[in-house]
Formats: structure tokens, sequence, C-alpha cells
């Protein structure tokens, strides 16, 4: 029978079956996808084939992975030409990021944007803790916001803890699949919290010395929505590596950058130093902003060729 699953810790999965009754599931064999190295096989929103193993204690065998629509993915910490498979089969993703308690750095909000661009997830920017903005942290935001909008992507503003903005979140999240990200602190946990009172999540207080947070989920998991929906909380990330992407490719996934690049002189054209450069004309015009340029070139610079 068909399952999905809801939640990953390692060698055994948490699956709803078609029926709707939960089970414990593990991995039968190992599997191959798709000819790409992962940490992590069977991944929290994957459509999978069951064999019920003990009608007891609800156990089953996971048999068959069914083909992803997309996913979202970052390097393994460990295993640097490795994928670490965070999510599959998603409707959107909000970035939840935060201007202070922790400040959330531009470059990992770039690096997240480009992975979602790369699979085809839709992204949304929800800066949390509104209500600890200083007038200067306000003036940042209506700049990154502007940014962002102009980029194509919704930016929305928010304060879990008083409740501000979150109609519009809850509109947002209505009858789709949806993946939670961001730093450890950015107020994940409480974010779930507000739409399942019921789970009652540990939080944790970001450290004054430091100015981090904690990590408090330690496995993906997707929680079903009672108006409809799935959102799928997820480990605190610190950074965003990327993989499986070549220098040549990079502007491909700035959609301010992919709309002009067909009116580049070079078709493999870097937009560093070559004539001719429709991206960087638009810099200059102020048609593409120089803190999103300055980005691109900062992650180019990162950028490892590999035989993928």
């Amino acid at each position: 029978m068909k399952a999905t699953v809801y939640k990953s810790t390692g060698s055994w999965y948490t699956v709803k079956d078609e029926s709707g009754q939960w089970r414990q599931a593990r991995i039968k064999g190992i599997f191959k996808l798709d000819d790409i190295t992962s940490t992590n096989p069977v991944v929290v929103g994957d459509l999978v084939e069951i064999e019920p193993e003990d009608e007891e204690k609800l156990t089953a065998v996971i048999t068959h992975i069914y083909p992803r629509q997309n996913y979202i993915n970052r390097q393994s910490p460990r295993h640097k030409k490795h994928q670490h498979i965070i999510a599959s089969n998603l409707d959107q993703s909000i970035l939840l990021v935060t201007l202070r308690q922790p400040r959330t750095q531009q470059g990992f909000i770039d690096r997240f944007l480009i992975v979602s661009e790369m699979y085809k997830v839709p992204s949304v920017i929800v800066f949390n803790k509104s209500d600890l903005y200083s007038p200067e942290d306000m003036e940042l935001y209506e700049k990154w916001r502007k940014m962002y909008e102009g980029a194509g992507y919704p930016v929305l503003l928010i304060s879990v803890k008083t409740g501000s903005g979150m109609e519009r979140v809850h509109r947002l999240l209505h009858h789709k699949t949806t993946l939670l990200s961001g730093h450890s602190g950015v107020g994940k946990s409480s974010f779930l919290n507000v739409l399942l009172p019921h789970l009652h999540l540990k939080t944790e207080q970001v450290s004054l010395r430091s100015g981090k947070g904690k990590h408090t989920t330690t496995f993906a998991q997707m929680f079903d929505l009672p108006d409809g929906g799935r959102i799928i909380d997820t480990p605190g990330v610190k950074e965003f590596g990327l993989i499986y992407l070549k220098r040549a490719e990079l502007s491909h996934y700035f959609p301010e950058m992919k709309s002009r690049l067909i009116n580049c002189r070079f078709n493999n054209c870097l937009h560093i130093k070559e004539p001719e450069c429709a991206v960087r004309h638009a810099v200059e015009n102020g048609e593409i902003t120089s803190e999103r340029y300055e980005s691109y070139l900062a992650i180019l610079e990162t950028i490892e060729e590999a035989d993928y």
C-alpha cells in the first residue's frame, strides 16, 4: 500500500498509509535514487510503497520510493560531495528570518533561495520578531523587502509573540505542503506552536552572549494543519552549503539576472568583467541591486567545480 513519510529519525520512519493509519517503517535493502549520492535515501514528504510487517505493532517495510515532484537539499556537513535532502514533494517553502536575536545574514537567505530555484520550489521570506525591531531595523527590513520583492519573492513581516501578521500566514499555508526552514533561534518552534497549539514544542531563548539560538528540533517532521495542508519542521541550519551547482549556472537561480541572460554577449558569461554583459549593465542602471549582485559574486567564489 502507499504511504507518506512524516518523520525520519535515521533508521525508522513514521508514515501514514492510505487509510490514515500511522506506522513505524524501516527500509528494505539499499535504495539508489537516480544515481544521486544522498546521505538519507528516504525523506519527509516522500510517497512510498510499504508492506505491513507486524499488524499488532503497526510496523512496515518500505519497498519503493515514488518519483519526487521536487525537493530541497543542502551539502552534507560530513561529506562535501554528498547531498542531504531535507524534504520532498513541496508546494512552497517558508524561510523564517530575523533582524534581531539572531540576525539572519543576506548570504544565508540568498543561498536558500538558490536551492529553492534549482529544484523549482516557490519561496516566501518571512521576517519574524518585528516587535523587537528598532527604527534602524525597520529601515533595513524595508530595503530588503523591496530588494526581494523586486526579484519576485513574497515577503511578510510578522511577530509570532504578538500575533501580528499571522493571519496572512494562515492563508498562505492553506491546503499546501510547506517546508519551514531558518537559523536556530528565529522562532520556528514558536511559529509552529501558534499554528498547532497541541504540539507544545520546546522553545529556547537566544543566547545573549552569542546572539545565536539553540537547536530544538533534531529531525525533520511533517504535521497536518487543522484547516488543510501540511507543514514540515526542520532542524535549525547554521550554513546552507550548495551542491550540484556549476559556476556558469549560478546566475540562472537569481530571477532578476535570469531574465537578462539572453542579452549577454557570451552564453557562458559569469558577469564579472566580460564585455557587453546585460547583468552588470542592469546593476549599473539600478535595475538589479548592488547587494544582490555582490552576494552573487561572493557565492560564485565559493563554488568548487566538481564532476557530479
